[in-house]
């Protein structure tokens, strides 16, 4: 009797990693990543290419996408309000204020397909650098 346990435990000890490891392997070969729509994207455990290390994006950068989404989806001075309070709450964020209000108003001429819609939602947020966006916009 304790030579058959000794076989199963020696068993045991040898398929129990493989079964373990094999399991795991299986598990993350198919992670479906961000869009929710009928065919998402999916990245496979042997990818070629995998990044070892994330990008960490900035502040300023996450507050400009942050803030162009918005301006697609309500208006500009919504999102001009927002960049607003943005700069008064960080105020590291105040030196990247004018070329955040820039690409706001170049959005904004995208989006209204001119700029006499998009200059009615100009705001003296960060000096004139809304109204600058949209005309270089315009040019």
């Amino acid at each position: 009797m304790n030579t058959a346990a000794r076989r199963i435990g020696r068993t045991l000890a040898l398929v129990l990693p493989v079964v373990l490891v094999l399991s795991g392997t299986l598990a993350v070969t198919r992670v479906p990543w961000a869009s929710p729509s009928s065919e998402s994207q999916v990245l496979t455990a042997s990818a070629d290419r995998a990044s070892t290390q994330a990008t960490r994006r900035a502040a300023h950068e996450v507050l400009r996408d942050r803030l162009l989404t918005e301006l697609q989806e309500k208006d500009p001075a919504v999102a001009l309000t927002h960049l607003q309070v943005a700069t008064d709450e960080r105020p590291s964020l105040a030196k990247h204020c004018a070329s955040i209000a820039r690409a706001l108003g170049r959005a904004a001429v995208a989006k209204y397909g001119g700029t006499a819609r998009a200059q009615a939602y100009a705001r003296p947020v960060c000096d004139t650098s809304f109204a600058s966006g949209i005309t270089q916009a315009y040019r």
